[in-house]
């Protein structure tokens, strides 16, 4: 500290000095002021900084078990959110699992209904109407939904126009006017958008 004080008051003479020499004609320095000034700051240097008490045992062991809780709880935390997102990829898989296959199978669907619609009366059979009806139920059961399009707001997030129509009425307008090809949902998500005929 008597180091600190003696190059202070060392740097303080010759800047009393030099200052001295520069300025005699331009300006009169009070060197009480300085000397105040400079003595001022001597007193804050000698003022003795307050040392940081040691920590006890105990209140080490306490901040220890507190960083150690917090890393466990943001691992906890990190853990559940991987198992949460792991269950619902999951199910996700599980539930589009089969979109490839039904995907590939609704142009048959489509064919058995329009050879059923188009078919001359007992050109199918009781047991044929059973089976096509079978494999609609199973496929529905699989997630497999029809979209209802037709009198509903044309939404290009679900249909595809393939030409427009003019509307019939004001009300009319804007609106699906007819359905050529069926849409399909899986699981709520569009596996095939509805083409259709808008009415304008």
């Amino acid at each position: 500290m008597a180091k600190l004080l003696n190059i202070i008051e060392n740097y303080k003479n010759k800047a009393k000095s030099a200052f001295k020499m520069e300025n005699k004609d331009e300006l009169p320095i009070d060197s009480e002021e300085v000397t105040q000034s400079t003595d001022i700051v001597s007193e804050e240097i000698e003022t003795p900084i307050e040392e940081v008490p040691e920590l006890t045992e105990a209140e080490k062991l306490q901040a220890e078990l507190y960083e150690l809780k917090d890393k466990y709880l943001r691992l906890y935390s990190d853990f559940d959110n991987f198992r949460k997102r792991t269950a619902k990829e999951k199910l996700e898989m599980i539930q589009s699992a089969s979109e490839r296959v039904i995907v590939d199978i609704i142009p048959v669907i489509d064919d058995i209904e329009r050879a059923t619609a188009n078919a001359q009366e007992g050109e199918i059979t009781e047991g044929i109407s059973l089976i096509f009806n079978k494999l609609f139920n199973t496929l529905a059961v699989k997630g497999l939904k029809v979209m209802d399009a037709k009198g509903a707001v044309f939404n290009a997030d679900l249909h595809e126009a393939i030409t427009q129509f003019p509307a019939p009425t004001e009300e009319d307008k804007g609106k699906v006017f007819d359905v050529v090809e069926k849409g399909y949902f899986l699981n709520d998500k569009v596996i095939r958008f509805a083409k259709v005929v808008v009415a304008n």
